[in-house]
């Protein structure tokens, strides 16, 4: 997994690809802690994202807490594959899909 963190102002983009597993949903979990600040507007750019474990998705769901009342939060760019995961899971219904 590769994470590209772009922050303008108060707006902070990560684009992930790859796999978000157990394996490496620790190390988003800490990119995303460790550059909240000031943030009030955080997207998820999953374009390149093959897939996605319950431990990604457990990350998803902690940025969407962590947002809370600070912003807006978004995922954008999902492929079919992940969509389909987001969808049967119920998170297409919590999370703000671009």
């Amino acid at each position: 997994m590769t994470i590209d963190k772009k922050k303008e102002g108060n707006r902070l983009v990560l684009a992930v690809s790859g796999r978000l597993d157990t394996m490496t949903a620790p190390e988003l979990e800490n990119v995303i802690k460790d550059n909240m600040d000031g943030v009030e507007e955080l997207i998820l750019d999953f374009k390149d994202l093959e897939y996605i474990s319950s431990a990604g998705l457990r990350v998803v769901l902690g940025a969407r807490k962590a947002m809370g009342d600070k912003g807006s939060f978004s995922v954008r760019n999902l492929c079919s594959d992940v969509r389909e995961i987001f969808d049967i899971t119920g998170f297409s219904d919590i999370i703000t899909i671009e």
